[in-house]
């Protein structure tokens, strides 16, 4: 006879990178270059490319900073559309780049009882439809502001990056009972380390080399996914 699991468990689950191969750059360019005329697209994208190499630059000094900036391309884009965009993308693009292992290791977990929570720097309509897939339990994302059907390019909050996601599975925790002692954090890069520091069992997926020296010094999990 099986014994019930009566401790509450999570999955924190980073998206980009460590779910799936992509990017919140990526994702934006597929949106926008769907909504053009196919002989406007190429133009567009040739004018884009500058602001591509600002933005790893920046990325390199601050993911805060650089997710702040980089969601001001949203401004003045219809809320329906984007989101009805979202979910075609979702199908066309996102769900091929799923990591195989990301599925079988959620599927694992929920199995166990264990409960699966995406937590991720990217917005909360383009996540919904992996959340969805994943049948996930809960996603911490950040929100764009709405004004009159449109996006401003300004978040509600601060972006869900570095500590910030720390701080968003502790609140997660404490309003739903849950031992973040006997839970679970994946991440990919430099800047999940605050997640992947203030949990119980932290698993290292596709790092760079900080992250991997890092997980190998502490003994942590590490995979490599394909």
């Amino acid at each position: 006879m099986s014994v019930p699991n009566t401790e509450k468990r999570v999955a924190f689950f980073d998206v980009d990178g460590t779910l799936l191969k992509s990017t919140i750059v990526h994702c934006y360019i597929w949106m926008r270059s769907l909504q053009m005329p196919f002989f406007l697209k190429h133009l567009w994208l040739i004018g884009f490319l500058p602001k591509i190499v600002y933005y790893l630059i920046l990325d390199s000094i601050s993911r805060t900073r650089f997710n702040a900036i980089f969601y001001r391309n949203y401004r003045g884009l219809e809320v329906a559309e984007m989101k009805a965009l979202s979910t075609e993308m979702f199908e066309a693009y996102i769900r091929p780049k799923i990591f195989s292992e990301a599925v079988s290791q959620i599927q694992e977990h929920k199995e166990q009882g264990t409960a699966v929570v995406l937590v991720t720097g990217s917005l909360d309509f383009v996540v919904q439809p992996i959340a969805d897939y994943f049948a996930a339990d809960a996603v911490l994302a950040p929100q764009l502001r709405e004004q009159e059907g449109q996006f401003t390019g300004e978040l509600t909050t601060a972006p869900l990056i570095g500590e910030a996601k720390a701080e968003a599975m502790r609140n997660y925790a404490e309003q739903h009972d849950i031992s973040l002692e006997e839970s679970y954090a994946y991440g990919d890069s430099q800047s999940d380390l605050p997640m992947l520091e203030c949990i119980g069992n932290p698993i290292v997926v596709n790092p760079g080399k900080a992250l991997r020296e890092k997980a190998l010094k502490s003994g942590w999990e590490l995979h490599e996914w394909l």
